[in-house]
């Protein structure tokens, strides 16, 4: 795999620490500012909802502008908001540091997408922006537990200040790293559009968005909303579960947790290869064995031993879906794919808060602490019923495409050798 990946997983290493590491320091944030731990906590979905924003919005602004410069003025933002949180003399200006650190998530995982699939050769392409996202997934594992340790040891800021630092390095690993030119639209390709220094022009706003005319993103969007909402939903109360119905201390929680983010990390990376085998197999395969995990772990959450595997598993086959779900969504885009693909960010952020949400309510009918399982479950469904019928569209789609290329072909008149058919364009994200 190309050295450029690593620079953007140490992108979303930073950025995943970001989101998270706030979580274990609220206490000392709270503290500081003189606001109740609620109040302190809306910095957590203040970044949630700037994430779903930045995702869409920066995305389309930047669809003209060269990959690599608009990652690297993602980081800069990056780096400009964790800045200001570490420095921050009032609440007000933490949460104007949140929502500007927030702005460039899903933007960057987005476009880093794309990036990182142009990267390397199509039928390596979920591998590649799985190495992506293990820096998320490693942010979980062992950024959030340090980062916490750290926040605890020599103030909460230092976190913010080392997040910084991780920033700098991710801008420089990308500017030294990252192909000059890479990711241009294949719009801009196909066209030979130039622009006043020689190098390819974007698609523009109006060739991404249009994009999302096709069926198959709109049902690729569904299934990420519905199959990330099932594993972040029943994840959101796990706390509760682990220690009101398995009966763990609340201080052994945090390296229980350890064991999912583990999970996390195997997962994304078998699934990103899996997905390069057969993608609508692997989707499909994964969302029901999440459902399966899910519901076992409903029923054995009374046993330690079960819910420490089951932890295990609900990371692996949860986060595994993570590498497919965004190559499908920018394969069904391909001819503009950062707009979708920045969409598809925001809606993992929007399944995240709509599992949440189910989970919640879950709790509040009195269901018990194994209901938020049973909801995720639940929504797991539905998304296997959603990927099934997608799979079906497809299927049809292609039978129709067919018999319309049949139809076309005159078999009195003289073919095209494979010499003079015309090249495909480097980079495009095919269905295969």
């Amino acid at each position: 795999m190309p050295v450029a990946l690593w620079a953007l997983a140490i992108g979303g290493f930073g950025i995943g620490l970001t989101e998270f590491v706030i979580m274990g320091l609220l206490p000392e944030v709270a503290t500081d500012f003189g606001v109740t731990e609620t109040v302190a906590g809306y910095l957590i979905s203040g970044y949630a909802l700037s994430v779903a924003v930045g995702a869409v919005g920066l995305t389309a602004a930047l669809t003209r502008v060269d990959r690599k410069k608009a990652l690297l003025g993602l980081m800069v933002l990056f780096i400009a908001g964790n800045l200001v949180s570490a420095v921050a003399p009032t609440y007000e200006l933490m949460m104007l540091g949140r929502v500007v650190a927030a702005l460039c998530h899903g933007a960057f995982f987005g476009i880093g997408a794309v990036v990182a699939a142009d990267l390397v050769a199509r039928d390596r392409r979920a591998a590649a922006i799985s190495i992506m996202f293990a820096g998320l997934t490693v942010a979980n594992v062992l950024g959030v537990p340090f980062g916490t340790l750290l926040g605890q040891a020599a103030g909460w800021r230092s976190t913010f200040w080392a997040i910084t630092g991780i920033g700098v390095l991710a801008f420089i690993g990308i500017a030294l790293l990252v192909p000059a030119r890479v990711g241009v639209p294949d719009v801009a390709v196909a066209t030979g559009g130039q622009t006043a220094t020689g190098g390819r022009t974007g698609s523009g706003l109006r060739g991404e968005l249009a994009a999302f005319r096709a069926p198959q993103v709109w049902l690729s969007i569904v299934v990420t909303v519905l199959g990330f909402g099932g594993m972040f939903g029943a994840f959101t109360y796990m706390a509760f579960t682990l220690t009101e119905v398995s009966g763990f201390a609340a201080s052994t929680v945090p390296w229980l947790l350890i064991l999912f983010g583990a999970g996390l990390f195997v997962g994304n990376l078998v699934g990103g290869k899996a997905a390069d085998k057969n993608l609508g197999a692997t989707l499909l395969t994964l969302l029901v064995l999440l459902t399966v995990v899910l519901a076992v772990f409903a029923l054995t959450a009374t046993s330690q031993v079960a819910t420490m595997i089951s932890l295990v598993l609900m990371g692996a086959v949860g986060f595994a879906t993570v590498p497919g779900l965004q190559m499908r969504v920018m394969r069904h885009a391909s001819a503009a794919p950062a707009l979708a693909s920045g969409a598809n960010i925001a809606a993992f952020n929007l399944g995240n808060a709509f599992g949440a949400w189910l989970g919640g309510l879950t709790l509040a009918a009195g269901l018990g602490y194994t209901s938020p399982l049973w909801a995720g479950a639940a929504v797991t469904v539905v998304g296997v019923v959603v990927m099934v019928v997608a799979m079906l569209v497809r299927g049809g789609e292609r039978a129709e495409a067919l018999a319309g290329r049949a139809a076309r072909v005159d078999p009195d008149e003289d073919q095209p050798t494979d010499e003079e058919r015309p090249a495909v364009p480097a980079g495009r994200l095919v269905e295969q």
